[in-house]
């Protein structure tokens, strides 16, 4: 039973005059007797909580940033009317802060054997599997002296995928993609690049392209074109270990790197590559394989969505062999790790080679702006001091950079804002080149 403020409204005025003109155990009892027995009959008449009926529908995923609807449907099979308050409970993080208690309580009036539909907005400022909590209904009586309590467990879950910001980039790569297609053997000519068809040779085209068989069996000049590869196999590895945790800004390195590895699957499965994922520390934690074209990017934004960051160290040799048993053919390996000097002196270094020699390797990085308006500091003596250790920390980044490139290597290190696009530039720079 649960009592409402009236109740106490009314006890404290019964009181007050018994406490002034007659204060006596007698005059107590005169004024709360009635009033309890208003008490119990309020509670008698109100309608059963525990026979109530709920069902759910709406939206089971929704970007991050984004508003999603969840509809609950209270059903009163019982006799009597319901009038109720409602709380329908979620964890915090699936709205906005401040904004809880108005998203999730609700008022309602269900009379006798209908129902009624309540809609829940959500907001979430995390990504990951939110799961709804208990229900919980508090049903007054006619008077509104008392009211019946309990709860229900109604499951529904809401995915929080990634927000994909960087999609704003991908119809200029794409269009850079298309020029791409176009072009003639002077622009992509390069080792692995594929034969397109033959046309009539105009001044400047690179002599080295006659096909002097077909010029043979026509009387104008004919010259091959190519095109990019197509139909090769990119291998997205994440590194999801403890320098994937890492804050540069208000987001952690590993969401600035899904959001890389975002971009980087629309744009290659609309070159017409196979595009793999796989996210790794010390076990696989996510993968996404063997999917079409039009699936892939669905799979890879549902794998990404609960993936959090681990505080363990990742395992280099045993991320290069799950690497090598994902891809038994020569492959385009794009891995989103960290380049601090300790963890790839210690852990990539020794295992790269193994990977280099057998596939074409890619490794982004998120880079922190603020080590570079640290570097920018001048006018004070902590400016100072703040400036040489930026600066410190670019060298031994640079230094690793040029390391792995020793290795044959492509590095992309950009800030958060830029990685995704960088990346993109990247593979279709190795495309044009015919390196993949």
């Amino acid at each position: 039973m649960a009592l409402t403020g009236r109740t106490a409204l009314l006890a404290a005025l019964g009181s007050l005059p018994v406490g002034i003109l007659a204060p006596s155990w007698a005059g107590m009892l005169a004024v709360n007797a009635p009033l309890s027995l208003a008490i119990l009959c309020d509670y008698a008449l109100a309608a059963p909580v525990r026979t109530l009926q709920f069902t759910r529908s709406g939206d089971t995923s929704v970007r991050l940033g984004d508003g999603a609807q969840v509809q609950l449907t209270v059903t009163n099979p019982s006799r009597r009317r319901l009038r109720a308050q409602l709380r329908d409970a979620w964890p915090p993080s699936s709205w906005v802060p401040g904004t809880e208690q108005a998203s999730s309580r609700h008022e309602l009036t269900v009379p006798a054997g209908e129902r009624r539909r309540l809609t829940t907005s959500l907001r979430p400022t995390r990504r990951g599997d939110r799961h709804a909590e208990r229900i919980t209904v508090r049903s007054f009586g006619p008077l509104g002296l008392a009211a019946r309590q309990g709860h229900h467990e109604v499951p529904w879950t809401v995915r929080v995928l990634p927000p994909f910001t960087s999609r704003k980039h991908l119809p200029s790569r794409l269009a850079r993609l298309r020029e791409l297609d176009g072009r003639t053997s002077v622009l992509t000519r390069g080792e692995g690049t594929e034969f397109d068809s033959l046309r009539e040779y105009v001044p400047g085209d690179d002599t080295r392209s006659i096909d002097w068989r077909a010029t043979a069996r026509q009387t104008a000049v004919a010259v091959r074109t190519w095109r990019p590869e197509r139909d090769r196999h990119i291998l997205i590895v994440l590194d999801t270990g403890r320098t994937s945790a890492g804050r540069v800004g208000d987001v952690p390195r590993l969401d600035a790197s899904m959001d890389a590895a975002l971009l980087l699957t629309a744009l290659a499965s609309r070159a017409g590559d196979r595009v793999d994922l796989l996210a790794y520390d010390r076990r696989l934690r996510a993968q996404v394989q063997g999917r079409s074209a039009g699936d892939v990017l669905p799979a890879v934004v549902n794998a990404l969505a609960p993936l959090e960051p681990e505080l363990v160290e990742t395992d280099a040799r045993g991320l290069a062999a799950t690497a090598l048993a994902r891809a038994p053919r020569r492959s385009l390996i794009v891995l989103l790790t960290s380049l601090d000097a300790a963890p790839i002196e210690e852990g990539l270094l020794p295992v790269l080679p193994q990977l280099a020699q057998r596939h074409t390797v890619l490794v982004a990085s998120v880079a922190d702006p603020h080590v570079a308006r640290m570097a920018a500091a001048r006018g004070t003596i902590e400016g100072v001091y703040e400036a040489a250790a930026a600066t410190q920390a670019q060298s031994q980044r640079a230094r690793t950079a040029d390391q792995l490139q020793r290795h044959g290597v492509t590095v992309v290190d950009a800030a958060p804002d830029t990685l995704a696009p960088a990346l993109a530039d990247a593979y279709l720079a190795l495309k044009a080149a015919g390196r993949l």
